[in-house]
C-alpha cells in the first residue's frame, strides 16, 4: 500500500461550496423562537381611562413691532419714535411679565449700526428675547 492510496484524489480538487442547509435550518429555529416569545415580551396592562374633551390652549405671546426703515425711521408697533424715546418704551415692557418679545422690521439697506443700536438699547433696558422678521423668498 505505499503510495498507493492516495492514487484516486489526484485528479479530484477541494469543495469550496458551502453547505447552506444547517444555517437554513439554524434560521428557521430561530425565527419560530422569536414568533413565540415576542407576544409574551409584552407586558401591557389594559385600563379603560376616563374620556375627556379638551382644546389645545396655545396663547401666544405677546410682542412688540419694531420697524427700522433705510432712511433711519423707527417705528413702535407702527407709531413713529426717536431713538431718544427707545429708553423710556424699553424699560418698562422689559418689567412686565411675561416680558413680550421683540420683533425688529430691518429694511434691507439699513445700516447694521442702526439695527447694533437699537439691539443694544433693548439689552440695556432688559430685554431679551430680540428676534428679526424677515420675509420669505417667493
Amino acid at each position: 500500500m505505499p503510495g498507493g492510496s492516495f492514487k484516486r484524489y489526484r485528479g479530484k480538487t477541494a469543495m469550496a461550496e458551502m453547505n447552506v442547509v444547517p444555517l437554513v435550518d439554524v434560521m428557521l429555529v430561530l425565527l419560530v423562537i422569536f414568533i413565540v416569545t415576542a407576544p409574551l415580551l409584552t407586558h401591557s396592562v389594559k385600563i379603560d381611562l376616563p374620556k375627556a374633551s379638551s382644546s389645545v390652549n396655545i396663547t401666544k405671546p405677546e410682542h412688540i413691532e419694531f420697524g427700522i426703515r433705510e432712511s433711519g425711521d423707527l417705528f413702535w408697533n407702527g407709531e413713529a419714535v426717536t431713538m431718544d424715546l427707545l429708553a423710556s418704551r424699553f424699560a418698562p415692557e422689559a418689567a412686565r411679565e411675561p416680558q413680550p418679545e421683540l420683533h425688529i422690521r430691518a429694511d434691507r439697506h439699513v445700516h447694521y449700526e442702526k439695527v447694533a443700536q437699537v439691539m443694544a438699547l433693548a439689552a440695556k433696558s432688559g430685554l431679551v428675547r430680540i428676534g428679526f422678521v424677515s420675509d420669505p423668498a417667493h
